[in-house]
């Protein structure tokens, strides 16, 4: 099987995309559903009906996210490399609060003591709260930039500390990413559980969709028309190996536009977002959790679709040195490894896909009082 070397850049920037929507859909039940629990459950006996209903999943869902890092190390080593060194202490912090969810659910019922279980409770939304709005912070850093450049032998030289990356719109784009992932968690909640949590979440449904409208139609019209974009003057030959310091790139305000106004079909991305958002609530609102859950799901790819459309094809641009941003073109590893690796996820993704979608059928339906007093 001969692939052109531009075309499996492609690829793999749209399966590394696919990564990443899976953790956001299945992940991000588990990580809504961790941050609104207490919220939602009034008693102890409604918190564990909750967390219930995550507990046969949740491990499959985060292995999404395992192979969409593993994925961005191997397809895209130099991004991988300067991304993880920039942002270490927010990864870092991402991680231990991730590390809280195993123990969380596995000891809360350990002792019948209400401060034990207050204490694991608070560990579990942390678990879902922290993740949720970092995963936002991250993706604004790819629009402002990363303060880093290579040196003569290509080592990325990294500035910035971990506050340097909390500006006003990544912060903005947190709370984007969290209102959606909670969105996700509250139908999640609404689909699985009864009364009275059903009638709750249907209630958080709609505050979330409305600060979720609001934060990204303002986090989106702030980056494309008020921050520095960047857009290629000059890339070498596309399939071939390119050295990342040898393209031209220049930097300006409104260049976040240039995708759009080579294909205004763009412009379809972010309304698809609000609009699945507001047919969510709709659904939800007339109890179709099933529906609800399927049009935000749609409304997540929306907003993916979204944040790559603007920034392609930079993955990783520099403030520092604008000639050193990374593309998809020039971050990415040799063509045979991205076509070795395009084989094994022909054969291996769709057993991951089959067997996802089997367990999520073996657990369809709401959770029963039998189910719950595991947790």
């Amino acid at each position: 099987m001969i692939i052109e070397y531009e075309t499996l850049k492609l690829i793999w920037l749209l399966l590394i995309g696919a990564l990443f929507y899976g953790f956001a859909v299945t992940g991000g039940m588990d990580l809504g559903v961790a941050a609104l629990f207490t919220r939602l459950g009034t008693t102890d006996k409604e918190r564990r009906i909750i967390l219930a209903s995550i507990g046969p999943t949740w491990e499959g869902n985060q292995v999404w996210l395992v192979t969409a890092a593993a994925a961005l190390f191997a397809a895209w080593p130099l991004m991988y490399a300067a991304a993880f060194s920039s942002l270490y202490g927010l990864f870092l912090l991402v991680l231990l609060s991730l590390i809280l969810r195993p123990p969380g659910l596995d000891y809360r019922n350990k002792l019948p003591s209400p401060r034990w279980r207050s204490l694991w409770d608070s560990a579990l939304v942390l678990s879902g709260l922290i993740p949720a709005f970092l995963f936002g912070v991250t993706f604004g850093n790819l629009f402002s930039g990363f303060s880093f450049h290579y040196d003569d032998i290509l080592r990325p030289v990294l500035e910035g500390t971990f506050f340097s990356s909390m500006t006003m719109l990544n912060l903005g784009f947190g709370l984007v990413s969290l209102s959606l992932i909670s969105l996700q968690g509250a139908f999640f909640i609404q689909h699985k559980t009864p009364e009275p949590l059903e009638s709750r979440a249907i209630k958080m449904a709609r505050l979330l969709g409305i600060v979720f409208i609001f934060s990204f139609t303002v986090a989106w019209s702030w980056t494309v028309f008020k921050i520095e974009g960047f857009s290629i003057l000059h890339m070498p030959n596309l399939n071939q190996s390119i050295v990342p310091t040898s393209k031209i790139i220049q930097k300006g305000v409104g260049l976040w536009l240039t995708n759009y106004h080579k294909f205004p079909v763009g412009y379809f991305a972010p309304l698809v977002s609000i609009i699945c958002v507001i047919m969510a609530l709709i659904f939800s609102a007339n109890k179709k959790s099933g529906l609800a859950l399927l049009s935000n799901s749609i409304a997540i790819a929306g907003t993916l679709i979204t944040a790559g459309f603007t920034l392609f094809p930079f993955i990783l641009p520099s403030t520092h040195s604008p000639n050193h941003s990374l593309t998809i073109w020039d971050a990415c590893s040799t063509h045979l490894t991205l076509l070795w690796m395009f084989i094994a996820v022909l054969i291996l993704l769709p057993i991951v896909l089959g067997y996802t979608s089997w367990v999520f059928r073996v657990m369809r339906g709401k959770v029963d009082t039998m189910t719950q007093d595991e947790y």
